[in-house]
């Protein structure tokens, strides 16, 4: 099986959901995964899962929140599938730090992308391909309106965002 990367929505921002990655590389390493290493402090995991991806995912959450009392969605992704999701971005990158791939935890109903895709968030951009958000933020995603909270509510899926940069960093990293 080739390797995955492997992304915990929300850990160690804001002082909130403290978890060190030598703890998040042993963790993953308890529960089967090999070739394991992480990037940054934000909670990327890139590792060759034992067995099934979405069956390893649902263990990595139960472990951490186990050891750490927290939950938090764990959302693997195959490199190609990365790729494939930046090769689709709709939009202009002006910025890497401005455009964002928000991977969801499931494709969210129509309706919802819909009536999501009718809202405004200012200038930023947004749209929903497959079990992807993207965004062009317009002054960068910590001023914006456009939060995991009011992702969540509209889609009816949670997700968790890294910047263009960091997707071809971790795509490189994993390939």
């Amino acid at each position: 099986m080739a390797r995955r990367v492997v992304l915990i929505r929300a850990i160690n921002v804001g002082g909130t959901a403290k978890l060190p990655m030598a703890d998040l590389r042993e963790i993953a390493a308890s529960l089967g995964a090999s070739d394991v290493s992480t990037y940054i402090a934000s909670g990327n995991l890139l590792c060759v899962p034992p067995g099934d991806p979405a069956r390893f995912d649902r263990a990595l959450e139960s472990a951490i929140e186990a050891r750490f009392g927290f939950f938090r969605e764990v959302i693997s992704r195959s490199v190609s599938e990365l790729e494939t999701a930046v090769a689709a971005h709709p939009f202009e990158v002006i910025d890497e730090k401005f455009s964002y791939l928000y991977p969801l935890t499931a494709i969210p109903g129509p309706e919802r992308v819909r009536d999501f895709a009718a809202r405004s968030f200012g200038d930023d951009r947004f749209a929903v391909i497959g079990d992807n958000l993207h965004i062009r933020y317009a002054g960068g995603a910590g001023t914006s309106t456009l939060t995991p909270p009011a992702i969540a509510r509209a889609l009816g899926v949670t997700g968790t965002g890294r910047n263009l940069r960091t997707v071809a960093k971790l795509i490189a990293l994993a390939g």
